[in-house]
This record gives C-alpha cells, sequence and structure tokens, in this order.
C-alpha cells in the first residue's frame, strides 16, 4: 500500500524548516516535532504528513463510532484531531457558548505523503499512487528555504473574561468545592481578535522559537490552523502498552540560575501542586482502568518536575496494559477528554466548566496526533496554542488553571497570564 525510502540527513534542523515550507502548498498538513527534548516515550524526532486521499470530518455525533469505522477500514496512517467536545458523544453534556473558529469537532486524514524522522535518519512513506514523486518531491524540498519573510502587523488581542470577572467565576467554582460537588476543576479564559490576518507559518515558527516543546505541531486544514507548543502528551499506545503524562503545577523560569533552581524545587514541595497533581494521576488511573488488563495500571512517576524554556512542570507518568484485541479508539473514548483539562470527578466537573466558561473550547484542550497501521497512537494536550480561521479570520488561544480548594483565585489568574506570555508575544510582534 507504501512505498518506503529511506535517506540520511546531515542537517537536521535545516530539513525541518524546509520540509514544513514545501507542505504548505498542501491543503492538509499535520507537522509533529519533539525539539529533541529528550522522552522516555518517543517514536520520531519529527513527522510530517501531507495531501489527503481519504478523511474524515464530524461533529460529535456519534464521533466515535465514525472514526472506530474509519480507522478499521484504512488500516493505515492516520493524522488529526479530537476536539473537546466530544465529551458530548460519551456523556450527557452538551456545549453551547460562543465559539468564533467554527472547527469541526473531529477530523482525520490518510496522507499520501508522510514523512518520518528520527535522529539523521528519515523514511518517506507514499501511497503507491504517488510514489513516482518521492525522487522529486525529495529533490524540492532541499532547495526550500526556511519560510519567512512575510510582514506580520502585530494583533490587538482582546479578553473573553475580564480580571474581574475571572476572579467572580473561581470564586463561584470554588463554592462548588467547599460544597463538594468537585474535588477540582479546570477553568480556562479566550484571548480573540476578529477581522484579523496572521500569517500561521511564520507565527508557528516563533512560537516553537521561544518555547521548543516536546510536543510542537502545525496543523492545517484548508482554512483552519493550530499552531501549538504543547509540553503534554495526553496519550499513546504502544503494543499493548497505555502511557498517559497528565501535568499539573507549574513555576516560572528564572534568568538567574540559583533563583530558577529554587522556583523548580519551591514546585516540587509546594502541596497544593502535589494535591492537583495527584487528584489528576487517579482520576486518570480510574479512566485507563476501563481498558486496562486486571492489576496493570500502574504510577510510573508521581509529580516529576520537567524544565522547559518559559516553565517548570511537574509531570507524572500512569501506564497500564490492554489486551491485543482491544480497539485503540475504544482506549481513547474511555479517557477522553484528558483528566488534567477537566477535573475531578470528570462529568461534574466538565457541567460547571461549561456553565462558567465563555467559549466553547473547540480544539483547545482537544488533542492531536496519529494512529499507526499496527493499532498504535500518540496524541498530544492541545495547550499553549494559537487557533486561527483565515476565512473567518478569527484568532483565538485559551488559558486556564486547576481550581482546587486551596486555590487563590489572584495566583490563578496570575498562573493564566504565565501560560498566556508566549502566545501574547509572538502575536504583538511587529
Amino acid at each position: 500500500m507504501r512505498a518506503s525510502v529511506c535517506k540520511s540527513i546531515s542537517n537536521v534542523n535545516q530539513f525541518k524548516d524546509q520540509l514544513l515550507s514545501w507542505a504548505q502548498q498542501f491543503r492538509e498538513v499535520v507537522f509533529l516535532d519533539s525539539n529533541h527534548y529528550p522522552q522516555q516515550y518517543g517514536s520520531y524526532d519529527c513527522v510530517l504528513a501531507c495531501d489527503a486521499f481519504t478523511s474524515l470530518k464530524t461533529d460529535y455525533h456519534n464521533a466515535f463510532d465514525d472514526l472506530h469505522q474509519y480507522q478499521q477500514q484504512t488500516k493505515d496512517w492516520l493524522f488529526g484531531y479530537l476536539a473537546y467536545d466530544l465529551k458530548n458523544d460519551t456523556e450527557k453534556l452538551h456545549s453551547q457558548n460562543f465559539d468564533g473558529l467554527h472547527f469541526p469537532d473531529l477530523f482525520f486524514f490518510q496522507p499520501k505523503k508522510l514523512f518520518l524522522l528520527k535522529g539523521n535518519e528519515l523514511k518517506i512513506c507514499y501511497l503507491n499512487m504517488c510514489d513516482d514523486e518521492i525522487e522529486y518531491d525529495f529533490e524540492e524540498i532541499g532547495k526550500r528555504e526556511k519560510g519567512k519573510g512575510k510582514s506580520q502587523s502585530s494583533v490587538t488581542l482582546k479578553q473573553r473574561i475580564s480580571k474581574e470577572k475571572y476572579l467572580e467565576k473561581v470564586s463561584e467554582m470554588l463554592q462548588h468545592i467547599h460544597r463538594g460537588d468537585i474535588y477540582e476543576a479546570n477553568f480556562c479564559m479566550e484571548f480573540f481578535a476578529e477581522n484579523t490576518q496572521i500569517h500561521p507559518l511564520e507565527i508557528y515558527q516563533k512560537l516553537n522559537a521561544i518555547s521548543e516543546p516536546p510536543f510542537a505541531t502545525f496543523f492545517k486544514n484548508n482554512t483552519d490552523f493550530l499552531l501549538c507548543a504543547s509540553p503534554e502528551r495526553y496519550l499513546r499506545k504502544q503494543g499493548t502498552k497505555v502511557i498517559s503524562q497528565p501535568i499539573k503545577g507549574t513555576a516560572k523560569r528564572v534568568f538567574d540560575e540559583e533563583l530558577d533552581h529554587q522556583s523548580k524545587a519551591d514546585l516540587a514541595a509546594n502541596p497544593k501542586e502535589r494535591s492537583e497533581n495527584i487528584m489528576i494521576v487517579d482520576l486518570v488511573r480510574n479512566d485507563l482502568s476501563h481498558t486496562a488488563t486486571k492489576g496493570s495500571v500502574q504510577v510510573e512517576e508521581l509529580c516529576g518536575i520537567y524544565t522547559f524554556k518559559q516553565v517548570h512542570q511537574m509531570i507524572s507518568t500512569v501506564v497500564s496494559e490492554v489486551e491485543v484485541t482491544t480497539s485503540p479508539i475504544e482506549i481513547i473514548k474511555t479517557t477522553f477528554p484528558m483528566g488534567s483539562m477537566t477535573g475531578a470527578p470528570k462529568i461534574s466537573a466538565m457541567q460547571i466548566i461549561e456553565d462558567l466558561e465563555e467559549t466553547k473550547r473547540g480544539l483547545y484542550s482537544g488533542a492531536v496526533g496519529y494512529f499507526t497501521p499496527d493499532n498504535d497512537f500518540d496524541f498530544n494536550v492541545v495547550i499553549r496554542s494559537i487557533l486561527y480561521n483565515s476565512n473567518e479570520k478569527y484568532v483565538s488561544f485559551s488559558v486556564g488553571s486547576a481550581i482546587t480548594a486551596e486555590s487563590k483565585p489572584e495566583s490563578e489568574y496570575e498562573e493564566c497570564l504565565l501560560k498566556a506570555k508566549a502566545m501574547l508575544e509572538v502575536l504583538s510582534e511587529k
């Protein structure tokens, strides 16, 4: 079904820039970059999938069933996303908040052209219908210069929820927690710009350079764009092993080395951040148990501290084993949306989130990734991301934080602004 050719790449960083620049000609593009971040669980340093042969686009109604059927029929590489509102397919939930982006709830495609980079080794996998284009395309990619040069005017962003309103809403969330309705919920707010045009490739490159995260993504589906600098893995399946790595707990980086080390140590010892993380670990353990073989759910690492260019993060790793016959779609369906972006108990948290937030989350706090022909998969969490509908000329990004009984509304607001820093910076640059 696919023809494969291997190439050796001498300048990997240059090649990645050339590859992404070359891909802009296609209607559908998924570009995944690990930015050489050291990972225990990782298959490729960089992946590009482009030019759909077949695709699936749908709203949330029966979405997981449709995806299961599509995945079983193609038995091939599939790339795409799951938007947050697929929760409405698995639970009696709804979404009636404002949506300026109008992305489909689910979109996947089977690429004609696929590039898999690991170290200096590049594997090119084209569908047989176009395998005679491999050598020509590889030559064309090598001629590319880094896609840049378009002048990007500064974007004037508005905040959907004012600071005053945000503090009120977090206080309301705390009332739910004190009443025992929930233990924790992730509360988010949107920054947006209307009647605005941006250059997606240039914005992605700037955002990625600022953060260099392990789950960076450039996604394009015609006029829909995701420019993602995510540090978080949602879920990975590797043979019969399933891996979830929720992030809960954030501390800012400091220029002074000693103070930066202290910031990291303070995060590791912070009881509020640890309790946030442990609550979500319990939720993830419960989610994974729906498809796990008996007794196989394990916490491999609890509250590990990882350093990124912008922030320190607290990350846990939860794993399970599944039967060979277990559908990959079932594993995703029983864990989606990810606990780090919802709360505990999950359904109650999602109901309260829906009432208090003012924007439909859409692809934000959803997941982007791929399925392999062998029923494996790997998906990130869509955070630290800019979303853009070039047809509607609407630019959006959202940030959030976990609200627990110990939360102080003012501190949560400051955490949101810390997470918004990179997106504000790249959109405000001239």
